[in-house]
């Protein structure tokens, strides 16, 4: 599929300008790399629930980064990004597949980040529409997700159409004696 580009309209940047969706082919993801890793350090030293705890350092995100980007490089999963006019990432969302043939019409939504700047102006929503769209080019009938339990998650993908399936109690311990629970969530594409 190629770039599914499109002007995001009201969901711009802090000048206002408009952030495009893509989706990265696999040639452009060494392209993408230090973008992405400066999102995903900058958005959970924010706060963001994306697989660590801050504080954290590029040393600490490049591992699972990487790992995540040869994924796409090989074919099995999809990344689609928000870009800025100048073409920097400022948003992710994997979209990965699992093996055999049994959940081919499915895929799990992972590492989701926006950057910090953007927060509370549409750019998630953005991302979300856009990752929808690629999932539905791609034959996909649903998503799933999990949320961290204690961050208020549930609202903001449940009016994207996600529903809370189920809950795994105290899954992720974020600190000693502080246990969350992982919450799946599915959406109908």
């Amino acid at each position: 599929m190629p770039d599914a580009g499109t002007d995001a309209g009201p969901d711009a940047g802090p000048d206002r300008r408009p952030l495009k969706f893509a989706r990265v082919q696999p040639r452009d993801v060494p392209a993408v790399r230090g973008d992405l890793l400066r999102l995903w350090v900058d958005a959970t030293n924010a706060g963001g629930s994306i697989g660590f705890v801050a504080p954290v350092t590029n040393d600490d995100v490049a591992p699972l980064l990487d790992a995540s980007l040869a994924r796409v490089s090989d074919g099995p999963d999809d990344l689609g990004v928000l870009r800025d006019c100048s073409r920097h990432v400022v948003a992710m969302a994997f979209l990965t597949a699992r093996p055999g043939s049994l959940s081919a019409h499915w895929r799990t939504v992972l590492r989701v980040a926006v950057h910090p700047s953007l927060q509370g102006q549409g750019a998630g929503r953005r991302l979300m529409t856009g990752l929808h769209d690629l999932a539905r080019s791609l034959g996909l009938e649903h998503l799933q997700l999990t949320v961290r339990d204690g961050n208020g998650l549930e609202g903001f993908y449940g009016r994207l159409g996600y529903r809370v399936v189920g809950r795994h109690p105290g899954s992720v311990r974020v600190a000693p004696g502080d246990d969350r629970d992982e919450i799946m969530m599915v959406c109908p594409l």
